[in-house]
């Protein structure tokens, strides 16, 4: 994937102002088989610590976003959000997978990113919401044969299938074809038929041209904790939402596992300002008592002092979005703190991050890469020297550009 044609401008303005402060910082990854947690109630036990240095890295989707994967030749399509997506993405390399949740009208979590799902019945086209749709309906949509799926004997599963479409932000409308195809599935089925080596990242999806009530949120959120809780046998996992009042409101109804507040960091603007910006998402985070962020990596890029105010109110960053499958980009914020990425192509990326993670010497000189680890795990606040500054502004224009 080139990225010759985004402007440097556009994607990081501010770098000539690139001021890395070096603090310690919570990390998402746990050796230990128990969950990943922030409590006080816990005494901090399974507090988030990076003794180990760990970098995370998540498959988005699975094993990546349909979207990005239409556009490029880069690898097979496999169905997003599906068993058969989830289970290739663990044999690679990763931490955690994402993926999206909502929960359907007789309240049954299930996975699926888009708000509304579209087919096509005697020519024309037939759009619903998800989560007016029963969990018989839901699973009515796309195929039926030939799952990973082990629930085949579902009394839910019928003979013909009704053919799925996506709806691009244009407008556009085109069926949704993959290369692996497999049915749509249930939270529960994720927990039951996904290696248990790997984390889940559960996003709770809602709709963005919606105000919800606090009642509607904690519907959701208390049928999908219901499954967390039974199936979850110290699997690690963690929470996230673009909605605000929803984060702070799984937090209050759990403090078992962290959660994190996703946001774009200013690219869109929302009547609600909380999503404009990394500060309001740094400021949510402290009142609600969240773990950390998930942001556009733009928005970090373009602000980049922006890293070390997170680090400073001890809360993790994570970042997603398309210049995550670019290891150049990763290598940076591997570099100036940032704990883990969002990846849709995470052979390649599993792949960079193992190597550049390593200790690696040249000539006798350490090398740039393990100083600023090094500086990053001491608990004195120290700024980057000249050289550090003046080697990020030769690097993120030569990356970004290449």
């Amino acid at each position: 994937m080139a990225l010759k044609a985004i402007p440097i401008s556009q994607v990081v303005p501010q770098i000539d102002e690139i001021h890395v402060e070096n603090v310690t910082f919570p990390s998402l990854y746990n050796n230990n088989s128990t969950p990943l947690s922030h409590g006080e109630d816990e005494d901090d036990v399974g507090k988030m610590n990076n003794n180990n240095n760990k970098f995370v890295v998540m498959g988005h989707r699975g094993s990546g976003t349909n979207m990005l994967q239409y556009s490029s030749c880069h690898q097979k399509t496999i169905k997003e959000n599906t068993l058969r997506s989830f289970n290739e993405a663990a044999k690679f390399n990763l931490q955690f997978i994402e993926f999206d949740v909502q929960v359907t009208r007789d309240g049954h979590p299930v996975i699926f990113h888009d708000i509304f799902i579209f087919t096509q019945q005697e020519g024309k086209l037939i759009e619903k919401r998800v989560t007016d749709l029963t969990l018989e309906e839901f699973l009515s949509y796309g195929p039926q044969n030939g799952s990973t799926n082990v629930t085949d004997s579902s009394p839910f599963i019928r003979d013909v299938e009704k053919p799925l479409f996506r709806k691009m932000k244009d407008g556009t409308i085109f069926e949704w074809k993959v290369e692996e195809d497999d049915r749509l599935c249930t939270l529960q089925d994720v927990f039951e038929n996904v290696s248990q080596s790997v984390g889940f990242n559960i996003e709770f999806k809602f709709d963005d041209k919606r105000n919800y009530k606090d009642e509607e949120l904690v519907r959701v959120i208390r049928a999908a904790l219901q499954v967390v809780f039974k199936y979850a046998k110290g699997r690690r996992i963690m929470f996230s939402s673009f909605q605000p009042d929803a984060a702070q409101l799984i937090r209050k109804e759990q403090t078992a596992y962290p959660v994190f507040f996703l946001t774009n960091g200013g690219s869109e603007i929302y009547p609600d300002i909380r999503r404009n910006s990394l500060d309001e998402a740094n400021q949510l985070c402290l009142e609600g008592g969240l773990q950390g962020i998930v942001s556009e990596v733009k928005a970090i890029l373009r602000n980049p002092r922006m890293i070390a105010k997170i680090k400073e109110s001890n809360l993790s960053l994570m970042t997603y979005g398309q210049l995550n499958n670019e290891k150049e980009v990763v290598y940076l914020q591997y570099m100036m703190g940032v704990d883990g990425v969002i990846v849709d192509f995470i052979e390649e990326i599993t792949s960079a991050v193992a190597q550049f993670s390593k200790q690696v010497h040249h000539d006798g000189k350490e090398h740039l890469l393990l100083l600023e680890k090094r500086l990053l795990s001491e608990q004195r606040i120290t700024p980057c020297s000249e050289d550090e500054i003046s080697y990020f502004r030769r690097l993120v224009p030569e990356l970004i550009q290449s």
